[in-house]
């Protein structure tokens, strides 16, 4: 694939990138990203780079506008109109300032018809927060950010964050945290895309159970109490006009928190079920929302069994000593060089600072397969007692046993809860046809390593579909679809919840799925 160079002050960063995507469109998931305000139109003439060396082709007819003759034959470009079709030597000539957002792959870029009204969707999750503006009118999506739930620090799961939510004060931080969050992404949206936010209309929002009743402030006690986890959690907002507001939104927006199934199991999967068309697949379809609250539904022909799991924040690559998310600097693939030692690649081609969820995946994968960890998840003797050294730099990387027992945890309660799903509907792991793997976790992983560490059931791997985030992408159909909410009434309708917590077995299971190694598809 071609390398896009970019030439900082101190050092040249090398960036892998698809071809047939614009420099722009690249640097915006790194961090080092070039100003814009016309969401790649080429019509502002922010995003200025000089071409170094590489081919680009001819200068597009905005940007002879833009840059004139002058700067065009001293190699200046914009950058959203030069594609990264080969490799390129660049320097940014105006760069942007550092942003806590990272633009999601939005495909070509879209700018929005004057007077056109504009949907707003929201995934707010434990770990991050996604957004979209969508032309309701032209039903597309023209934009997305993602970036860091703010109440991480309050507790990486959820549990941590509604026990502190027992002080009326921090209930109430909690909240203006998220709202004021999702402002600023939105913000970040209008100012870089040259989108005028005041046209949207309408505005779509889920959650898990838990993040949706910590922002609207209601009943989220309820959830601390094991009797509520398959009930229905009424967490609707009082009132959402103050958010709109604060947003910077149309006054006469309507702004709908899509409701979640129960306790435990969230409007986000619900919105992943529509995304995926998981009821409308054959018998033995299933879909995995890995997070930290990671829920599932499996599809039985007539029944859709629904259930959560305690995941914990692992597959985010949170509360992992050498774990981050996946942002610029994070070790997302892993696989032998030629002398069989690990050779990795990074998000953003930046110095590794840490290991995302796949990365962290495909590290397990390699060192059982290397003899150097065993099933149970225990170093060969030759490993330091400190743990296996990943990578020595500015930062050393360094997995310890500790992160590998919260991954086997999370490994084991996802586990336990797709058999248990699935002796719910007296289905074996051979009558599975169809695994939808949802989350930004099943960006970039490795689906024969999920299958080595026993992630992932051992079936065929054509049966299994990386679907990114259905929650993000269910929300959108919710808002764009004529008949959205009927086809949540029949999901609904077919859904039967499955509290783990009452299976007797639940314990044997998790047990077994501790085990670094193959799930044998019986």
């Amino acid at each position: 694939m071609p390398v896009l160079t970019v030439k900082l002050h101190k050092e040249d960063r090398h960036i892998t990138c698809r071809p047939g995507r614009s420099v722009r469109d690249v640097l915006d998931e790194t961090d080092i990203r070039v100003r814009a305000g016309c969401n790649g139109m080429g019509a502002c003439g922010l995003c200025r780079i000089k071409i170094k060396g590489g081919d680009i082709g001819e200068p597009s007819e905005n940007e002879f506008t833009s840059l004139g003759t002058e700067l065009l034959s001293q190699g200046v470009r914009l950058a959203c109109q030069v594609k990264a079709d080969h490799d390129l030597q660049i320097v940014i000539l105006n760069p942007a300032p550092p942003s806590v957002w990272h633009s999601l792959d939005q495909g070509p870029a879209l700018c929005p018809e004057a007077g056109h009204p504009l949907g707003m969707t929201v995934d707010l999750g434990t770990t991050h927060i996604s957004i979209t503006l969508l032309d309701l009118h032209a039903k597309r999506r023209l934009a997305g950010r993602r970036g860091l739930n703010p109440q991480t620090a309050c507790g990486t799961d959820v549990l941590t964050r509604l026990i502190s939510a027992k002080s009326i004060d921090q209930a109430e931080r909690l909240s203006s945290q998220v709202i004021r969050a999702i402002g600023d992404g939105l913000h970040d949206i209008g100012n870089r895309e040259g989108i005028d936010i005041r046209q949207v209309v309408r505005v779509a929002l889920v959650g898990n159970t838990a993040m949706l009743a910590l922002l609207s402030g209601q009943n989220y006690l309820d959830l601390l109490q094991p009797r509520y986890w398959t009930e229905t959690i009424n967490c609707l907002p009082v009132e959402t006009v103050s958010w709109g507001a604060s947003w910077g939104i149309s006054p006469e927006a309507v702004i709908e928190v899509i409701p979640p199934l129960a306790g435990f199991v969230g409007s986000d999967l619900l919105a992943g079920i529509m995304a995926t068309r998981l009821t409308e697949q054959p018998p033995g379809a299933i879909l995995i929302d890995f997070g930290t609250n990671s829920e599932m539904a499996l599809w039985d022909g007539k029944n859709l069994w629904v259930t959560s799991a305690a995941g914990g924040p692992a597959f985010e690559g949170c509360g992992i000593t050498c774990g981050m998310p996946a942002d610029p600097g994070a070790i997302y693939r892993i696989n032998p060089d030629a002398k069989g030692a690990p050779a990795f690649d990074v998000i953003a081609a930046s110095e590794p600072k840490g290991l995302c969820g796949s990365g962290l995946v495909d590290l397990l994968a390699f060192l059982v397969k290397s003899g150097i960890l065993n099933n149970k998840g225990q170093f060969a003797p030759s490993v330091s007692e400190h743990g296996f050294t990943v990578y020595r730099g500015n930062v050393d990387i360094v997995l310890t046993k500790k992160d590998i027992d919260i991954f086997q945890r999370a490994k084991a309660a996802i586990g336990a809860g797709i058999e248990v799903l699935l002796k719910n509907a007296d289905m074996g792991y051979h009558e599975l046809r169809k695994i939808f793997i949802g989350g930004v976790f099943g960006k970039y992983l490795d689906i024969d390593n999920a299958r080595e560490i026993g992630l992932l059931p051992a079936i065929p791997g054509h049966f299994i579909e990386t679907a990114g985030n259905t929650a993000l992408s269910g929300c959108e159909a919710f808002l764009l679809s004529p008949d959205a909410e009927e086809c949540l009434k029949k999901i609904k309708s077919r859904a039967i919840i499955v509290n783990l917590s009452d299976c007797t077995d639940f314990g044997i299971l998790f047990m077994e799925h501790l085990y670094l190694r193959q799930v044998a598809a019986v």
